[in-house]
């Protein structure tokens, strides 16, 4: 699985930070387990903020003992590539999700119970993560969702099946990482339902009327 859809540098500062919100994550998470690119880049970012923050540390040392910490702090990120980020890879049984999901949606396709909340569309909401929204969806092929835009930001990660939109076409492994300024209709592909781990950290705007009447009752 090698994914032509990556997280954005933003959100991977945000993770290496520690400043995205927990279903932001939990996604970004998922996507850096299958993703040698986006981590690779983590650990740049990871870098980076060790060198800021030795600098920090070493603000009242003598220059040549900062200079030493500072190189020792790059030395050491760069050589300890955080494993939980690739443990679940080791794992080659097609039924398990995951790694950084079991927490919120178990470990398995095959135990998850999906609740339907529209012709063709499943969800199974995280209900204990308090600061965004966590979800799995299961869409059916050849179904469109409304086209809709983001009052925040929308990360989705393709587990199963694929779709395309205005921003390419989505397979597993791969990830949308959207903001506020894009506006699109994802559409399934025929022949096997998509299945996505979605997280927001605001409500979706949708287009037409339909849609923004439902939105209440489906929570998206």
């Amino acid at each position: 699985m090698t994914p032509r859809h990556h997280l954005d540098e933003v959100t991977i500062v945000g993770y290496s930070a520690g400043a995205l919100p927990t279903a932001l994550a939990v996604v970004a998470a998922a996507h850096l387990g299958i993703c040698q690119n986006c981590r690779e880049s983590l650990r740049n970012a990871d870098a980076i903020g060790g060198l800021l923050l030795a600098q920090q540390q070493s603000s009242t040392m003598p220059s040549t003992v900062a200079r030493e910490a500072m190189l020792a702090q790059l030395a050491t990120t760069q050589q300890d590539e955080p494993r939980q980020h690739h443990d679940h890879l080791r794992n080659n049984d097609p039924d398990a999700l995951p790694s950084p999901l079991h927490p919120y949606f178990g470990s398995t396709f095959s135990a998850l119970r999906w609740r339907m909340v529209a012709p063709g569309v499943h969800r199974i909401r995280a209900t204990h993560v308090t600061d965004g929204n966590l979800m799995l969806l299961r869409i059916g092929p050849g179904k469109s969702v409304p086209m809709h835009s983001h009052q925040g930001n929308e990360l989705t990660m393709i587990l199963r099946g694929s779709y395309d939109d205005t921003l390419g076409h989505f397979s597993p492994g791969d990830v949308a990482d959207l903001d506020c300024d894009i506006t699109h209709q994802p559409i399934t592909s025929p022949g096997s339902p998509c299945i996505c781990v979605a997280a927001t950290d605001a409500p979706l705007r949708f287009d037409g009327w339909v849609a923004r009447m439902l939105q209440p009752l489906i929570k998206l």
